[in-house]
């Protein structure tokens, strides 16, 4: 299984990308995964918050390019749908990251509601080093919480950077000692779980609210963005060259 689920503590889910053997490159059946995890979740009354993370000490590299490279259509549609799904969930999702967080391994950060990093996890969001665009409102959002200048270096450079960097950012809540992230994210999770679920879930609404229509309008542009990107020489190329690594 490429997405494990397992209630770990009563109320609390925790949702897992596994495929360690690949870093837990997401490919469309991940996606696919992880939208019926996600939606599962949010019908079962008896669940109150959800934990997102990675198996093997590894949060996720990303998209799977192989796959993408192969369904330049299918591929970013269904991790759009993703984006839909976890930028409008209504009950909290906290995210342990470990290892690497690639691409959209950091942007769909910037929709969960907490998140906490192991003090060897690496960041980068490379879209313009692989001819493609920013995608997961990441082009709005993060200038909101980092500021221009920093989201210009983090999105047009796309070079690696640390959890210190991700934390003052805004992308994290905290950075754990190595290993220490997963425990963090459940401990918080187990926290919001045993608040009154309603005052919890409206409050989430009403953080999201103001940027709410934004964020939607963001995720269909990038998209359709990002679906043309694909398709593109400087693309290809790019994923040639690294399918011969």
């Amino acid at each position: 299984m490429s997405i494990l689920t397992e209630t770990v503590l009563p109320g609390i889910v925790q949702i897992t990308m596994n495929r360690p053997e690949r870093k837990n490159a997401l490919d469309r059946a991940c996606y696919q995964g992880l939208i019926d995890a996600i939606t599962a979740a949010e019908a079962d009354p008896d669940i109150r918050a959800m934990v997102l993370t990675g198996a093997g000490g590894c949060f996720t590299s990303g998209n799977d390019i192989k796959d993408f490279a192969g369904a330049a259509e299918t591929g970013p549609r269904v991790a759009m749908d993703y984006l839909g799904v976890l930028s409008t969930a209504k009950k909290p999702i906290v995210a342990a990251v470990e290892g690497f967080a690639v691409g959209i391994g950091t942007t769909m950060l910037l929709h969960c509601d907490l998140a906490f990093a192991g003090k060897g996890a690496s960041f980068r969001m490379p879209f313009v080093a692989l001819g493609l665009s920013p995608e997961g409102a990441s082009s709005y959002l993060l200038p909101l919480i980092a500021g221009s200048k920093r989201a210009a270096e983090l999105l047009m450079l796309g070079e690696a950077f640390g959890p210190e960097i991700a934390h003052e950012a805004g992308l994290l809540n905290a950075v754990t000692p190595e290993g220490g992230a997963l425990a963090l994210a459940i401990e918080k999770a187990r926290a919001l779980a045993a608040l009154p679920p309603q005052s919890v879930a409206l409050t989430k609404m009403l953080l999201k609210r103001a940027q709410a229509p934004a964020v939607a309008e963001t995720i269909a542009t990038e998209g359709r963005l990002f679906g043309e990107r694909l398709l593109s020489a400087e693309a290809q190329a790019a994923f040639a060259a690294f399918l011969k690594r």
